[in-house]
């Protein structure tokens, strides 16, 4: 652990291990009371549970408990209790196979490029990998699109879960739940089949809770996603062309650009990091939880040049309709965007910009005062 973390912490981590020993000693004392000698003994023993008389609330009064000490009769070759190991299927995940396709890229960071299918019984592909980068080089990662797949077909859940840096992922179809989970550096990118004859913009393209407590990298999706896109975003970057409702839910870092509509609950919770939704309508407002941040219209030099920016790179990896109409009218388009700003990062920003402001007026007094 880091020593200097640990010195402000009491104690010492014999304490702990002190701790959950007694804990086990009272634990087997009541279990001796009871007359069992293992724990495994004690599932399913509802009999021995009762409710406190002592609890005479008023609340508490004509509740029935009927069904939680319920025991149902079951074959005595049935087990109650934890008999073997899940199965997670980790020897037959597709990252095995990444891995040892990109050992030059692992090994030399020579640059690979794949080009594969994928299906939606394949959960966190690109995970393990990314355990393979991280071991080798931390948080630092690879060189940017060291290491390039494309995928086809529709991905399981948590596609491209804790993605490391030099890694890219392109999937032509569609994803479930938690893509882009604690995204680390990476960049995933996803768009419908070319021969699709459907609008990607009016159109579910992948899951709900996406880029989910992402710290960095880059995420760009040709389509709609569903709700809680974003929540807990740290770091990441992300555009998308709509989402469900809780949008940027207690997001505390990095940008998210929507290119559509959204849901309800936009922004609740959102202490850190910028959001900006396109209201060509007006309909944004009334969606927006509005306790911790303000609208305004997109002004500054720095958020015009961000918000283009990551249209323009939007555009160039997803081939985005909305985002060519959008680029094509940027004068007349700019207006209809609405910045979401976080009321306590705005402090933050403030209360930094004066002591950079204060720091650099002592260095021109300190100068000034030298002979």
């Amino acid at each position: 652990q880091d020593p200097v973390l640990r010195q402000k912490f009491s104690g010492k981590p014999e304490y702990v291990v002190n701790f959950f020993f007694y804990i086990a000693e009272e634990v087997r004392e009541i279990m001796a009371e009871l007359g069992f000698r293992t724990i495994d003994e004690m599932v399913g023993r509802v009999d021995l549970l009762d409710v406190k008389e002592a609890v005479d609330h008023w609340k508490a009064r004509g509740l029935d408990f009927s069904n939680i000490f319920y025991k149902p009769q079951v074959s005595p070759r049935i087990a109650t209790h934890h008999v073997r190991s899940q199965d997670h299927g980790l020897e037959r995940a597709l990252d095995h196979k990444l891995i040892e396709l990109c050992q030059d890229a692992l090994n030399h960071q020579i640059p690979v490029q794949l080009e594969l299918p994928v299906r939606n019984t394949q959960r966190t592909v690109g995970t393990m990998l990314s355990g393979e980068v991280a071991k080798r080089y931390g948080s630092e990662g690879l060189p940017e699109d060291t290491i390039q797949i494309e995928f086809t077909g529709s991905a399981g859940q948590s596609f491209g879960a804790f993605l490391a840096k030099g890694i890219s992922l392109t999937l032509e179809g569609d994803a479930n739940d938690y893509l882009g989970k604690g995204i680390s550096g990476g960049r995933l990118v996803v768009y419908p089949p070319k021969d699709a004859t459907f609008s990607p913009e009016e159109n579910i393209l992948v899951g709900n809770t996406l880029v989910y407590g992402a710290t960095s990298g880059e995420v760009y999706l040709r389509g709609v996603a569903g709700e809680r896109f974003a929540v807990r975003n740290s770091g990441a970057k992300a555009v998308v062309e709509g989402v469900g409702d809780h949008g940027c839910e207690y997001m505390t870092g990095g940008v998210v650009v929507v290119l559509g509509k959204t849901g309800r609950n936009f922004a609740a919770g959102m202490s850190g990091g910028i959001a900006f939704v396109l209201d060509e309508h007006d309909a944004f407002t009334p969606l927006c939880n509005r306790s911790m941040v303000d609208l305004e219209p997109v002004v500054e030099t720095q958020d015009i040049e961000t918000l283009r920016t990551l249209i323009e790179r939007h555009y160039s990896f997803t081939g985005s309709a909305p985002a060519k109409r959008v680029l094509q009218h940027w004068e007349a388009m700019l207006p209809k965007f609405v910045k979401i700003m976080p009321q306590d990062y705005r402090r933050a920003l403030m209360q930094l910009e004066q002591e950079k402001a204060l720091a650099a007026q002592v260095e021109q007094e300190l100068a000034a005062a030298q002979p």
